[in-house]
């Protein structure tokens, strides 16, 4: 019985300073995640001030790099105001697009006109101080449209505009109320007849699609190139500010 009441001690002194350890060992983790708490906090602080200040300072050095570019689009040949007919066309510009739409009558027939902006080049040789060198030749895409009225077959020119010459590249034929599945497109148009192209020329020269036309569109096409670069400047800036 003595015995029993002996083991009976020992068991209980070791399981009071068991838990007595335990807790002293969780009082002092305790103690060490309190003072540890403000140090991380500051820490996290500090980061997150770092890190506002580099975004502050990056984005305040894009609107700087922004607001000088577009006080020098706008002060340096600035764009025009642009114009709405030319000849028999009117013309139907709508901003922040990269094409322009014109309109025509030819007796009966509309002629509808899309077209592109510069939409591509060719080098040409040009003459330098140094020798020959090379410039670009801006290039523009037109979509002319001939119908005769309402529900009728249209005719199609997909055509190039050089800065002083129309070129004519393909010619097809569209059904109104749906086209086939696989429509015969025609032949290249430089694969036809010297006469047949020709005559496709003068029907279009006819409705003032010729090299007038092309001269016009390449010093349209600079004044919206212009105008598009300063509207998307301020539009990113806009954004950025916000």
């Amino acid at each position: 019985m003595v015995r029993l009441i002996q083991m009976a001690g020992r068991a209980f002194r070791f399981s009071s300073s068991s838990s007595s350890k335990t807790l002293i060992s969780l009082f002092q983790r305790s103690h060490l995640q309190m003072e540890q708490q403000p140090l991380c906090n500051s820490l996290v602080q500090s980061r997150n001030y770092i890190s506002e200040m580099r975004k502050s300072a990056f984005e305040g050095n894009i609107l700087r790099i922004l607001r000088t570019e577009i006080q020098y689009e706008s002060e340096y040949a600035p764009p025009k105001q642009p114009v709405t007919e030319f000849n028999s066309f009117t013309v139907e510009d709508r901003p922040g697009e990269q094409w322009i739409r014109l309109r025509g009558k030819y007796g009966k027939e509309d002629i509808k006109v899309e077209v592109t902006m510069f939409d591509g080049s060719l080098p040409v040789p040009k003459a330098t101080e140094d020798g020959q060198g090379e410039d670009a030749q801006l290039h523009i895409s037109l979509i002319v449209d001939v119908s005769k009225g309402e529900g009728c077959d249209v005719l199609e020119f997909v055509c190039s505009a050089w800065p002083d010459s129309l070129e004519i590249q393909k010619i097809f034929m569209l059904r109104r109320g749906g086209m086939p599945a696989r429509p015969y497109v025609g032949p290249d148009f430089k694969d036809l007849d010297d006469e047949l192209q020709n005559a496709y020329h003068e029907f279009l020269e006819e409705r003032g699609l010729n090299d007038e036309l092309a001269v016009f569109l390449h010093e349209y096409m600079v004044n919206k190139d212009k105008t598009e670069l300063v509207r998307w400047l301020g539009n990113i800036k806009s954004f950025i500010e916000k």
